[in-house]
């Protein structure tokens, strides 16, 4: 079918049934001034569509994609290897074109498929339970914050400056509907443990605070150990909410309900999910089973019929679009099926033996690395603990080097000036991320690079 697939004919007709001379004449409530008189300007007329075609493919060859370069990005988004079958599978027309799960009796394989990615997440996340995805992650750090809320009547969330500066953003934004009041901080490159604020987070509970919400590892890759956290937060009778954006992590660390959190959020991206370009992702979410009537977004459930068969079903639905507005945990009201999907795949095609394996490769890769990018004259390294990610200290201002490296094809990893503008405590912060797709190859590429970026 064409874009505009009706013709001349077809035009007149319809015009002629509801009494039209001409297509202008539908528009006649719209005020004369308010028309557009003739094109846009600097808006090109209309091309053909092999026209389209070739332009837009001249403007796709001026990116410089992961798979094309040496890539050190990371703060939240991570190049992984994704195995081809789970791009094979999710593609299958049973799962790309699902229905709705609303009617268990026509879409138990779509259930089914949401059941083991809950259990999966939660036993990833070291939780009772867990729903069957969010958008993404930073919509899903909101939710848990309101979710606190509604659990201990408090209106007082306490962030930890190393948690994602765009997680906190959007928190911020959603805060000024809700009327919550945040308390956030900006972190500092502190030599050995860089973005962490313990001490602060530990002072600043009372019993006002609804829950403190801290990441794991953190925006600057620092590893901490949050039981200390947790037990403050229960003895005030708040909430501790943790973020985690790598959740390969979780293959070689306590995760964070071992380490006493009531609510686990997260980005589902590095497993099983492409970069594109900042979406869609998934967002992770899971918590103590005493809370999960709070719990917003959809849950599968497994039940049994009358003849005593396994069958699965959405359950305890408290959203919006089924229950009285005024009850309603939240207003999200789906998930992020296929990319949910993508990431059970990819997990069951890991299993645990592989998610470690995986865990320990990205472990070692980003500690050589470390250590090569540490000998590069006036070069910094900040971390002590981390995981695939840490925090260099450059003699400069860092973010001019990464805009400069990218010319030279090498993604050389995030500037704090950029994700931290104006804080000029930052500016010569660089975040490195090394997972199994960064050879030592490219690493010696880096580190020659940024040498000579700083010699410069």
């Amino acid at each position: 079918m064409r874009y505009l697939p009706l013709t001349d004919a077809d035009r007149s007709a319809m015009l002629a049934r509801i009494g039209a001379a001409s297509i202008d004449d539908l528009f006649v409530d719209v005020p004369e001034a308010a028309r557009l008189a003739g094109p846009i300007a600097g808006l090109p007329a209309h091309a053909s569509e092999l026209a389209v075609e070739r332009h837009m493919s001249r403007l796709a060859r001026r990116n410089l994609s992961a798979g094309e370069a040496p890539f050190f990005l990371g703060c939240g988004a991570y190049r992984h290897h994704v195995p081809a079958s789970v791009d094979h599978l999710i593609q299958r027309g049973e799962f790309l074109t699902s229905y709705t799960p609303y009617q268990p009796e026509i879409a138990q394989g779509t259930l089914q498929a949401l059941f083991e990615f809950q259990t999966q997440v939660a036993r990833l996340f070291g939780c009772d339970v867990a729903n069957a995805s969010m958008y993404d992650g930073s919509t899903a750090c909101w939710e848990a914050i309101t979710m606190a809320r509604r659990v201990t009547k408090r209106d007082k969330a306490i962030l930890s400056a190393g948690l994602h500066p765009h997680y906190v953003s959007l928190a911020k934004t959603m805060a000024r509907f809700t009327g919550d009041r945040l308390d956030a901080a900006i972190p500092d490159l502190t030599p050995g443990a860089p973005g962490d604020d313990m001490a602060r987070l530990l002072a600043a509970i009372d019993g006002e605070t609804s829950c403190v919400v801290v990441q794991n590892p953190n925006i600057l890759g620092h590893v901490a150990d949050l039981s200390e956290l947790a037990a403050r937060c229960h003895e005030k009778g708040a909430l501790l909410v943790a973020v985690v954006t790598e959740p390969v992590a979780l293959g070689a660390i306590r995760s964070p309900g071992e380490m006493g959190a009531d609510i686990v959020v997260g980005e589902g991206q590095s497993i099983g999910v492409g970069l594109n370009f900042g979406g869609p992702y998934v967002g992770l979410f899971a918590c103590a089973e005493k809370h999960v009537r709070q719990m917003p977004g959809r849950l599968a459930g497994v039940t049994a019929d009358a003849d005593g068969q396994r069958g699965f079903v959405l359950t305890l639905s408290t959203r919006e679009q089924h229950i009285r507005r005024e009850k309603a945990t939240s207003n999200i009201c789906t998930n992020a099926g296929l990319c949910a999907l993508a990431f059970s795949v990819h997990l069951t095609l890991l299993g645990e033996t592989g998610l470690r394996r995986l865990a320990e490769l990205n472990h070692a890769g980003a500690v050589a690395a470390a250590e090569r990018l540490a000998q590069v004259p006036g070069v910094e390294l900040v971390n002590g603990a981390f995981f695939n990610e840490f925090t260099l200290k450059l003699p400069r201002e860092a973010r001019p080097a990464v805009r400069s490296l990218a010319d030279k094809g090498i993604l050389g990893g995030v500037s704090l000036g950029r994700l931290y503008p104006g804080e000029a405590a930052l500016a010569g912060g660089l975040v490195v991320a090394v997972t199994e797709t960064a050879s030592a190859e490219d690493v010696e590429t880096l580190a020659q690079a940024l040498e000579a970026e700083i010699a410069a």
